[in-house]
């Protein structure tokens, strides 16, 4: 759906760009905080056996949200790009091929997703003669904004609303990409009402748009779910439209308690007698050895300090043990009594277990991605269909690119996708693939990168050293 230069006047054309220039620099700021961490969600305990799910604040520039993100976002822009190459067949003498906008969003967020979707544009017009220059906003504000504000909606409304896991992620990844692209067709169509260059019926446009696109939307709709759910197995934690819909919380279950003389029993062994706190059951011998007092006492060397009774005179009025102690029922008569569960320190939170496996290498996914992208530019591109796409073909059959103008970049030495100076055309091709998805992988991590320093910077400057605190004292903080 490249729209060329000519398909729309000059005043529409400036229009256009305005609006996209402003959705790129709203992007930009909104990037910092989707590459410079993202919270998630995590459980912590309530009550026994009913635990509670609260959001987990990630610290700007420093989460691994962030460091995942930003590699992540360059490397989805080279994806894009060159799945971009594989025209598909969708009907005679028709094709089309993936749009991103909806792929990008869901994986590295609505902000990000319309930086990577400018930066294929960016890289197709210029090196590649593909778009036209002078449209390039009307294409950024078609395939870039219209198509990530439609998927991410849906993305997100629909996660909502089926159920929890990564089956409902893949589902709503389906609906939102088919939904984006005869999205993307009515709002040419509309930018066609107000400034198309050629004297067309509107109705001819709309239907004709539409119906292609209907059927284009299927192939991104099957290419966006099949790549959300390659990602999703493996790397939930990456997919950033559902950091907090692909996996279960996590439930804490802290039962285990200390029996007398050391050791545990399992937690379903717990009772509470009728004064004292909560103790777990012992057996035959163990309870014999408590009511013991010469055993009781050779025991209590073992214990701490600190928390052994006395064993030779009576313990002061005030010790609550001391009441344990003289009755020979009790299974605590020398052992003090474990600390009350809300008395515990905390288990670890949840959050912190996430984080902690969310930290593993990315070098699978990054290595497994390259490679789909070379292959998908170097070798599949060269058996993608040759016929136009939904818009060159709706432009042909109505009269649509009767004022189309030659691209400006028409003699670059990629034009066409193609290597001016290799004669064979599976090698051309394939060079030219490879050649496009690196440099849109090199533009793209630059940017995504320098974003993402910028927001760490800006954080580390609002922030600045406490005073007294781990800066001034040189340790770190607990």
């Amino acid at each position: 759906m490249h729209v060329p230069d000519g398909f729309i006047d000059a005043p529409v054309s400036v229009a256009a760009g305005v609006v996209a220039a402003g959705a790129v620099a709203v992007s930009l700021r909104g990037a910092r905080r989707e590459l410079g961490g993202a919270g998630g969600e995590s459980a912590t305990g309530g009550a026994a056996g009913s635990p509670t799910v609260r959001p987990v604040a990630a610290t700007p520039g420093t989460s691994a949200g962030g460091e995942r993100t930003a590699p992540l976002a360059g490397l989805v822009a080279a994806f894009i790009f060159a799945v971009q190459m594989l025209n598909f067949p969708v009907a005679a003498g028709t094709s089309g091929h993936l749009l991103g906008g909806a792929l990008a969003a869901i994986l590295v967020g609505p902000y990000t997703g319309l930086l990577c979707v400018s930066v294929v544009l960016l890289m197709q017009g210029v090196l590649f003669a593909d778009g036209g220059l002078t449209a390039l906003g009307v294409n950024i504000l078609d395939m870039g904004v219209v198509t990530v504000l439609v998927a991410y909606g849906i993305f997100r409304l629909l996660l909502r609303v089926l159920p929890r896991g990564r089956g409902a992620v893949t589902g709503a990844s389906f609906a939102a990409a088919l939904v984006s692209v005869p999205a993307a067709a009515v709002v040419f169509t509309g930018m066609y009402a107000l400034g198309g260059t050629s004297d067309v019926a509107l109705g001819k446009v709309f239907v004709a748009m539409t119906g292609v696109h209907v059927l284009i939307g299927i192939g991104e709709a099957a290419i966006t779910a099949a790549t959300v759910g390659a990602v999703v197995a493996v790397r939930p934690d990456l997919v950033y439209g559902a950091r907090d819909f692909a996996v279960r919380p996590l439930q804490l279950r802290t039962a285990v308690v200390a029996a007398p003389g050391g050791g545990t029993v399992p937690s379903g062994q717990v009772h509470e007698p009728a004064s004292g706190p909560v103790h777990e059951d012992a057996s035959e011998p163990e309870r014999a050895s408590a009511s013991a007092p010469e055993t009781a006492s050779a025991s209590v060397p073992e214990r701490e300090p600190a928390s052994a009774p006395t064993s030779s005179g009576p313990a002061p009025a005030s010790d609550p043990a001391s009441d344990s102690a003289s009755d020979p029922a009790s299974d605590s008569a020398s052992d003090p009594a474990p600390a009350p569960a809300s008395e515990r320190e905390p288990a670890p939170e949840p959050a912190l277990a996430a984080a902690s496996s969310s930290r593993r290498p990315n070098r699978g996914l990054w290595t497994g991605g390259l490679v789909a992208t070379a292959i998908c530019a170097g070798v599949i591109s060269f058996y993608a269909s040759g016929s136009p796409d939904g818009l060159e073909k709706v432009a042909a059959d109505n009269g649509i690119d009767r004022q189309a103008e030659d691209h400006a970049a028409k003699d670059s030495p990629l034009a066409d996708y193609g290597v001016e100076s290799v004669s064979d055309a599976r090698l051309s091709g394939g060079l030219a693939g490879v050649i496009g998805a690196g440099a849109t992988l090199a533009v793209g991590s630059t940017v995504f990168y320098a974003v993402r320093r910028r927001r760490a910077a800006g954080y580390a400057a609002e922030a600045g050293p406490a005073p007294g605190g781990p800066a001034d004292s040189g340790q770190e903080p607990v």
